[in-house]
């Protein structure tokens, strides 16, 4: 037995392989780890906006509509007035084509008649004729009546050809208006969603946010109010100098000449249709803005000006785009009342200068026509629509 056991082999074991033990543990510890650092760190929410990033945000949202109301007001002009042209076109084609149908009927008529006479020849027409005078009065009505027939048939033509280029004009004007129509839905859709932004963005404020942006909008007010303060005293003392400056009373009246030129922008002409268009917007203090709005009940800013010029005689664009292209610029310190007051570089906001640096003005959807402080925004210009 020992002899046996002496010739055994020995018993081998298979090593342990401890690289790739080691590798699989780091995989699992780094997928273990990634897990947990994925779940210790998630996305940080986004950081809420402060009320005064809201007020500007709401402030710009506001703009972008005015900027968009400005052109559904150019949109709707233009729709409005295509729209009348392609109606007058239409009635016009429909009185030429009556006109081409009473032209084919006297030419059925000519044809019917002259197939009639055509039915029988002339000797035959002199045989059968009463007298030989009867046979020329029927051979003279048929040369009038070729004549007539002649004349009738180059009046058709003219007429089909003028009635077919007015069919024509009518084709491309009412593919116009297809576009300003399409034009005018989608301002209205651009401006609806401003608002829409706009009102979302309000409607999240916290009772405490609410009253913060009030303290801000009046802050605003009352710096606006300050510098309208500034210019009423400025303008007040420029009206006492001038005063100061006139050279006293003549004790004998001297004659008044007859003026040979029409008194400057800022006449008494001026003032009095400047007078007529403030008393006609003063009227309309406490209506509310709409956009897109010319009245009688609200009014948008560029409507609500065009409507007191009116009301002084006086046509003005509907959009602040034109109407700031009316009448002679005129400097902020040179304002006279009736002056309109153009605001931001954009131009999409207008009002109509009272004095002592304030105006009367359709400010926003929301609010309603009021008195305000012209430095309530940014001055972009002014002109003398008159």
């Amino acid at each position: 037995m020992p002899a046996l056991a002496s010739h055994r082999k020995p018993r081998t074991t298979r090593p342990h392989s401890p690289a790739v033990g080691v590798t699989t543990a780091a995989l699992a510890s780094v997928t273990l780890l990634s897990g947990q650092s994925a779940q210790a760190a998630p996305t940080a929410p986004a950081p809420t906006p402060t009320v005064e990033e809201i007020q500007k945000k709401v402030d710009r949202l506001y703009r972008e509509a005015g900027v968009a109301t400005q052109e559904y007001d150019r949109a709707k002009e233009a729709t409005d007035r295509k729209r009348r042209e392609v109606d007058r076109i239409l009635d016009d084609v429909a009185r030429r084509t009556e006109e081409i149908n009473t032209a084919r009927r006297a030419l059925g008529s000519y044809a019917a008649a002259q197939y009639r006479a055509g039915a029988v020849g002339p000797t035959a027409t002199l045989i059968f004729a009463d007298s030989p005078q009867d046979y020329f009065d029927q051979t003279h009505l048929m040369d009038r009546l070729s004549e007539r027939q002649r004349t009738a048939v180059a009046e058709y033509e003219s007429r089909r050809a003028a009635a077919a280029k007015q069919r024509t004009e009518a084709t491309r004007r009412l593919a116009e208006l297809t576009a300003s129509q399409k034009e005018l839905s989608a301002s209205k859709q651009t401006v609806q969603r401003k608002l829409a932004e706009a009102r979302t963005l309000l409607a999240r404020l916290t009772a405490e946010e609410k009253a913060r942006l009030a303290e801000l909008e009046r802050r605003r007010e009352a710096e606006a109010r300050r510098k309208a303060e500034e210019r009423a005293k400025a303008e007040a003392e420029r009206r006492r100098q001038e005063e100061a400056a006139r050279p006293a009373p003549s004790p004998t009246p001297t004659p008044t000449p007859t003026p040979t030129t029409p008194p400057p922008s800022g006449g008494t002409s001026y003032a009095a249709k400047a007078a007529e268009a403030l008393a006609f917007a003063r009227a309309q203090i406490g209506k509310p803005y709409v956009w897109g709005a010319t009245g009688p009940s609200s009014y948008d800013c560029s409507g609500l000006t065009q409507a007191s010029w009116r009301a002084a005689g006086v046509d003005l664009p509907r959009t602040t785009w034109d109407q700031v292209e009316v009448g002679s610029r005129v400097a902020t310190a040179d304002l006279l009342p009736g002056d309109l007051v153009f605001f931001y570089d954009d131009i999409s906001h207008v009002g109509i200068y009272i004095g002592d640096g304030k105006m009367i003005h359709a400010p926003k959807p929301g609010a309603y026509v009021r008195e305000e402080s012209i430095y309530y925004m940014p001055i972009y210009g002014s002109v003398r629509p008159a």
